[in-house]
């Protein structure tokens, strides 16, 4: 006998069976959704398999556990309050709202609320490339007040995406001045410039302008747009046609740099 036990336990809701000396210490354990059996000690290999045998399922990879990515290594190093990959679309918005609801009027809703609508179309939006390599960080906080609401790493690059509601409303771009509707217009493609560059400097990487318009009626733009692109809140996945920029691994280590609060404090 290799007086070796098997203990099936849930991690993150995925199974794993440890195998486990009499005196209760690991030696090692099955991953079956990855198919790879992490030893912790080469010596006991032979009867670790054995053990496991009647566990197994096809082929697997055997060997000691994998070395943490510089990427990783931040990621468990960082505090919870300083990690920004939690969180959600609009979630600066949204904590705001929380704590200043503002009144209730029928006749004219909180423009607030329509800022945030449109944060949340496209970030729900934005996350939905995360299977296609890319990651999104939303409500990324800059000093002064002002934030990138969504910041987007993948193979085509990175991207500082401004939202704007303008839902039934026409767009009239005018670089640098944006009209929504009949409301004043705005010089507000310097501030997605200015926005883009900021990260550009606290990550030491291009950082392209993104403004996103959700749901407007119409959109006219009087002459072509420097270092910038204008999109729809339907066509912003249309950022993922984009590639051979990043690397895989460079994507991981730029998204846990952007994802630690401190890299943006002096910006």
């Amino acid at each position: 006998m290799n007086a070796l036990r098997v203990i099936p336990t849930w991690r993150h809701g995925q199974e794993r069976l440890y195998v486990c000396r009499t005196d209760g210490r690991n030696v090692a354990w099955y991953d079956r959704e990855a198919a790879r059996v992490n030893l912790l000690s080469e010596e006991r290999r032979e009867d670790v398999l054995d053990v496991l045998g009647p566990f197994l399922t096809g082929a697997v990879t055997v060997g000691p556990p994998p070395v943490p990515t510089p990427a990783e290594l931040v990621r468990l190093s960082l505090h919870p309050d300083d990690d920004l990959a939690p969180n959600r679309p609009g979630e600066a918005l949204q904590t705001v709202l929380d704590h200043e609801p503002g009144p209730q009027r029928r006749m004219r809703p909180d423009p607030r609320r329509h800022a945030l609508a449109a944060e949340l179309a496209v970030g729900e939006a934005l996350d939905r490339l995360d299977g296609a390599g890319w990651r999104t960080l939303h409500s990324v906080p800059l000093p002064g007040g002002d934030r990138v609401h969504h910041l987007v790493i993948g193979p085509g690059g990175l991207f500082a995406v401004h939202t704007v509601y303008a839902r039934k409303q026409r767009v009239l771009v005018a670089d640098p001045m944006v009209t929504v509707g009949r409301r004043e217009a705005r010089p507000l493609l310097r501030v997605v410039r200015a926005d883009a560059n900021r990260a550009s400097y606290a990550l030491t990487a291009e950082v392209r302008p993104v403004l996103a318009l959700f749901g407007p009626r119409d959109v006219s733009v009087t002459a072509p747009l420097r270092e910038m692109r204008i999109l729809l809140d339907t066509d912003v996945t249309s950022l993922a046609r984009a590639g051979g920029v990043l690397k895989p691994a460079d994507v991981e280590a730029l998204h846990a740099m952007a994802r630690d609060r401190g890299t943006w404090v002096r910006v």
